[in-house]
Protein backbone atom coordinates (compact mmCIF):
# COMPACT_ATOMS: atom_id res chain seq x y z
CA UNK A 1 0.00 0.00 0.00
CA UNK A 2 1.47 3.58 -0.94
CA UNK A 3 1.18 6.51 1.00
CA UNK A 4 0.79 10.09 -0.15
CA UNK A 5 2.80 13.21 0.10
CA UNK A 6 0.81 13.55 3.86
CA UNK A 7 1.09 9.94 4.96
CA UNK A 8 -2.49 9.18 3.77
CA UNK A 9 -2.91 5.56 2.82
CA UNK A 10 -4.14 5.01 -0.26
CA UNK A 11 -5.43 2.12 -2.18
CA UNK A 12 -5.71 1.61 -6.28
CA UNK A 13 -8.12 -0.73 -7.63
CA UNK A 14 -10.07 -1.46 -10.99
CA UNK A 15 -13.26 -1.17 -11.34
CA UNK A 16 -13.88 -2.84 -14.88
CA UNK A 17 -17.54 -2.28 -15.33
CA UNK A 18 -17.14 1.50 -14.99
CA UNK A 19 -13.37 0.97 -17.27
CA UNK A 20 -11.18 2.67 -15.19
CA UNK A 21 -8.67 2.52 -11.50
CA UNK A 22 -9.95 4.43 -8.75
CA UNK A 23 -7.98 6.07 -5.95
CA UNK A 24 -8.75 6.14 -2.81
CA UNK A 25 -7.24 8.06 0.49
CA UNK A 26 -8.07 6.85 4.05
CA UNK A 27 -10.01 9.96 5.85
CA UNK A 28 -9.61 10.66 9.80
CA UNK A 29 -11.41 8.25 10.41
CA UNK A 30 -9.71 5.64 8.42
CA UNK A 31 -12.15 4.84 6.12
CA UNK A 32 -11.70 4.87 2.45
CA UNK A 33 -12.86 8.10 0.25
CA UNK A 34 -12.47 7.83 -3.72
CA UNK A 35 -10.47 10.45 -4.65
CA UNK A 36 -9.65 10.09 -8.92
CA UNK A 37 -9.97 8.29 -11.13
CA UNK A 38 -7.99 7.06 -14.63
CA UNK A 39 -10.50 5.92 -17.33
CA UNK A 40 -9.59 3.48 -20.24
CA UNK A 41 -11.03 1.51 -23.46
CA UNK A 42 -9.37 -1.98 -23.92
CA UNK A 43 -8.96 -2.84 -28.13
CA UNK A 44 -7.46 -5.68 -29.80
CA UNK A 45 -5.14 -4.17 -32.62
CA UNK A 46 -4.27 -6.95 -34.95
CA UNK A 47 -3.63 -10.00 -31.85
CA UNK A 48 -2.36 -7.15 -29.86
CA UNK A 49 -4.30 -6.44 -26.32
CA UNK A 50 -4.27 -2.44 -25.53
CA UNK A 51 -5.68 -0.42 -23.32
CA UNK A 52 -6.07 2.87 -24.12
CA UNK A 53 -5.93 5.58 -21.60
CA UNK A 54 -7.75 9.25 -22.30
CA UNK A 55 -9.04 10.36 -19.00
CA UNK A 56 -6.94 11.18 -15.54
CA UNK A 57 -9.02 13.07 -12.52
CA UNK A 58 -8.00 13.93 -8.94
CA UNK A 59 -10.65 15.92 -6.94
CA UNK A 60 -9.62 19.24 -6.27
CA UNK A 61 -9.95 18.93 -2.50
CA UNK A 62 -6.92 15.91 -2.97
CA UNK A 63 -4.55 18.03 -5.46
CA UNK A 64 -0.97 18.94 -5.16
CA UNK A 65 -0.76 15.07 -2.59
CA UNK A 66 0.64 12.97 -5.50
CA UNK A 67 -2.33 10.95 -6.17
CA UNK A 68 -2.27 11.07 -9.94
CA UNK A 69 1.24 9.47 -9.51
CA UNK A 70 0.44 6.53 -7.68
CA UNK A 71 -2.73 6.15 -9.58
CA UNK A 72 -0.71 6.21 -12.85
CA UNK A 73 1.69 4.12 -11.81
CA UNK A 74 -0.17 1.29 -10.41
CA UNK A 75 -2.57 1.20 -12.87
CA UNK A 76 0.30 0.84 -15.62
CA UNK A 77 2.15 -1.88 -13.79
CA UNK A 78 -1.68 -3.58 -13.64
CA UNK A 79 -1.82 -2.97 -17.43
CA UNK A 80 1.35 -4.66 -18.03
CA UNK A 81 0.91 -7.51 -15.76
CA UNK A 82 -2.13 -8.08 -17.64
CA UNK A 83 -0.27 -8.38 -21.25
CA UNK A 84 -1.74 -5.11 -22.51
CA UNK A 85 0.15 -2.49 -24.34
CA UNK A 86 -0.50 0.89 -22.94
CA UNK A 87 -1.06 3.85 -24.64
CA UNK A 88 -1.54 7.41 -23.06
CA UNK A 89 -3.86 9.47 -24.41
CA UNK A 90 -4.53 11.50 -21.64
CA UNK A 91 -1.97 14.05 -20.81
CA UNK A 92 -1.34 12.63 -17.63
CA UNK A 93 -0.48 9.72 -18.71
CA UNK A 94 1.53 10.29 -21.56
CA UNK A 95 4.16 12.43 -19.52
CA UNK A 96 4.10 9.83 -16.96
CA UNK A 97 5.64 7.49 -19.98
CA UNK A 98 7.86 10.32 -20.98
CA UNK A 99 9.31 10.60 -17.56
CA UNK A 100 9.42 6.82 -17.05
CA UNK A 101 11.26 4.99 -19.78
CA UNK A 102 11.20 1.61 -18.23
CA UNK A 103 7.42 1.42 -19.54
CA UNK A 104 8.87 1.89 -23.40
CA UNK A 105 8.81 -1.62 -24.38
CA UNK A 106 5.12 -2.31 -23.09
CA UNK A 107 3.74 1.75 -24.34
CA UNK A 108 2.69 2.89 -27.87
CA UNK A 109 2.57 6.73 -28.76
CA UNK A 110 -1.46 6.92 -29.44
CA UNK A 111 -1.83 7.26 -33.41
CA UNK A 112 -4.33 8.93 -36.21
CA UNK A 113 -6.13 5.66 -35.89
CA UNK A 114 -6.18 4.64 -32.62
CA UNK A 115 -8.25 8.33 -31.61
CA UNK A 116 -10.40 7.52 -34.45
CA UNK A 117 -11.15 4.04 -32.75
CA UNK A 118 -11.25 6.03 -28.77
CA UNK A 119 -13.42 8.61 -30.73
CA UNK A 120 -16.16 5.98 -32.08
CA UNK A 121 -15.94 4.58 -28.66
CA UNK A 122 -16.55 7.10 -26.36
CA UNK A 123 -19.74 8.52 -28.86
Amino acid sequence: MATDKTGAATTVSQNPPAQRFEIAVADATGDPVTAGFTAYRDRDAAGTPQRVFFHTEVADEFGGRGLGTILIHQALDATRDEGRVIVGVCPMVAAFLRKHPEYSDDSRNPTPEILRWLDAELR
